[in-house]
């Protein structure tokens, strides 16, 4: 069993003290600097102080990338899949025509 990380994130100037493997410390401490950086801007972009209408934006823009994301590939899939089975067409009737 692996030792547990104490850490603490600075998210919209409230601390949050967490417990976590070693491992996810890195994504974490990048996670919330991209929070921040994501909220900084929506402030000075559109003119927003209330924290809560910002850090959900913030989750709706980072959410956002991950359904997109996810549609994408989904999409690419499908595609790869069409042209696999056209290939799979045409080498089955140049076999059969031999």
């Amino acid at each position: 069993m692996s030792e547990k990380l104490k850490i603490k994130l600075s998210i919209a100037d409230r601390v949050y003290p967490l417990t976590i493997d070693p491992a996810q410390e890195e994504g974490l401490r990048k996670a919330a600097k991209n929070i921040e950086q994501l909220a900084k801007k929506f402030e000075q972009s559109y003119a927003v102080r209330d924290k809560q209408d910002v850090l959900a934006m913030c989750a709706l823009q980072f959410a956002s990338k991950i359904e997109q994301r996810g549609i994408d590939q989904s999409e690419g899939s499908q595609e790869a899949m069409q042209r696999l089975q056209a290939l799979d067409q045409l080498v089955t009737e140049k076999l059969g025509n031999k």
